[in-house]
Order: C-alpha cells, then sequence, then structure tokens
C-alpha cells in the first residue's frame, strides 16, 4: 500500500487500528506530539485549540461531503445532524382524514362491538341521561403512542480510521 495523505480516512473490515492510524472514534490528542495533524484538522471536531484536538467521530454516523446540497442545507466541515430515533409531532404528519364507514340499511343492534354504523330511524342525539357506554376498542384506533422510532436507513458497520502519519497533503 502506498503512503496515506496524513488525516486521510480510510474504511476497514477488521476490528483495529493498523499502525500509524487511530479509529475514527473523536478521540482527544495533545497537540504537542501530533503538531502536523493539527494543522490539518485544527479543533473542527473538538478540543481546545491550546494543548489538544479531536479526531473525527464516525461512530454511528454517515459521512457526507461538505456543502450545500439541491434541497439548499448547507453542510459545513465537522458539523454532526441528524438522530438514531425520532418522535413525530402532529405537524409533520400529512393532512389526512379518517373516515367512518357505514351501511345504508337500518341498525340491527344497540352494541358497536364487530358492527358498522348503520342507518338510525329516530334522532341521533339524545341528552346524557342513563349509563354512558365507551365505544368498543375495535371502534376506535388508537395511532401511534408518542414512542420514538427508529430512524436510520440501512447499515452495515465498519470501522474508520485516520492516518496519524503520512505525507503532508499539499493544495492545488
Amino acid at each position: 500500500m502506498s503512503e496515506p495523505f496524513l488525516a486521510e480516512i480510510k474504511i476497514v473490515g477488521f476490528n483495529f487500528a493498523p499502525r500509524g492510524w487511530a479509529f475514527c472514534d473523536g478521540q482527544i490528542l495533545p497537540i504537542n506530539q501530533n503538531q502536523s495533524l493539527f494543522s490539518l484538522l485544527g479543533t473542527t471536531y473538538g478540543g481546545d485549540g491550546r494543548t489538544s484536538f479531536a479526531l473525527p467521530d464516525l461512530r454511528g454516523r454517515t459521512p457526507i461531503h461538505v456543502g450545500s446540497s439541491d434541497g439548499g442545507f448547507s453542510h459545513p466541515l465537522g458539523q454532526k445532524s441528524g438522530e438514531e430515533t425520532h418522535t413525530l409531532s402532529a405537524a409533520e404528519l400529512p393532512t389526512h382524514i379518517h373516515e367512518i364507514m357505514g351501511s345504508s340499511s337500518p341498525g340491527d343492534s344497540n352494541v358497536p362491538d364487530g358492527k358498522v354504523l348503520g342507518v338510525y330511524s329516530e334522532e341521533l342525539y339524545r341528552r346524557n341521561t342513563g349509563v354512558l357506554q365507551k365505544m368498543s376498542s375495535s371502534s376506535n384506533l388508537n395511532n401511534g403512542s408518542g414512542q420514538a422510532h427508529n430512524n436510520m436507513q440501512p447499515y452495515l458497520a465498519l470501522n474508520f480510521c485516520i492516518a496519524l502519519q503520512g505525507l503532508f497533503p499539499s493544495r492545488n
């Protein structure tokens, strides 16, 4: 393998960082022992910039190219965004209707369980007298439970490693 560029990131299918490389796991490194690497990364990924800096942390993240996307979103170097789980709010749901199905035939039961609405020959509403009954649970749909859902695309976990040693890249 040819000598890598300093700060080059590679994906590997084994479970260790080769000599001269480190996992992209956000570890903090001392500037005084990694001055060339710090000159490339700075504090883009963390650290105080006086004595320490951080390597990129790609654990649980999908890398994307920096710049602006077609949707007009800007993605500066080192920006983290997204979420592994998400709880939907009512504002995120498309407009929709829950239609009540019924029959044009007269009703033949006063028990709603397993039935649909039928044509009622008398007035539909009445004063609140007597014992009220909840509709059958099969008549009411419980949509959601306020719980977050998995928000991750299909993935394959591999190790990302960054070169701690190598050729210092020159600019064009």
